[in-house]
């Protein structure tokens, strides 16, 4: 099994930070606009329309607000994984909040494609996320 993982600090408390990411179901509007250009919810599960014309259907696996922590898993679209689990979870810092964002998938050659999706991402909710934030006090 292959894992991609990112970390990277935003200017922004966890709370701004977890009700960015807490919103499953806005992720084009909220979390990573322009990247992602469309996402469509049905109960539990999101399809979710990348820039380039990717699709991937993505179920909700977990949303705990006490730890700011997603979960999710690709169960359909244009990518066909044996296996895949992400999270992504908002930790407290000195300085604003670390983002994490962990994908375990097989087979390992999906490894690669996702790592360049999860650069690119990150790059986009890094500044998407400080934009959006209050000032701290």
């Amino acid at each position: 099994m292959a894992s991609v993982h990112k970390e990277f600090l935003v200017d922004a408390t966890p709370d701004q930070v977890w009700d960015v990411l807490c919103d499953f179901g806005a992720v084009h509007e909220r979390l990573v606009p322009g990247f992602v250009t469309a996402t469509r919810l049905d109960a539990d599960t999101r399809t979710v329309t990348f820039a380039d014309g990717t699709i991937v259907a993505e179920r909700l696996v977990d949303l705990d607000p006490v730890s700011r922590r997603v979960a999710y898993t690709v169960v359909g679209g244009s990518l066909h994984p044996s296996h895949h689990h992400a999270w992504m979870q908002a930790l407290p810092e000195a300085e604003g909040t670390r983002f994490v964002w962990h994908i375990d998938v097989l087979p390992e050659t999906l490894a690669a494609p996702i790592a360049e999706f999860v650069e690119h991402g990150a790059t986009v909710m890094r500044a998407t996320l400080a934009a959006q934030a209050t000032p701290r006090t």
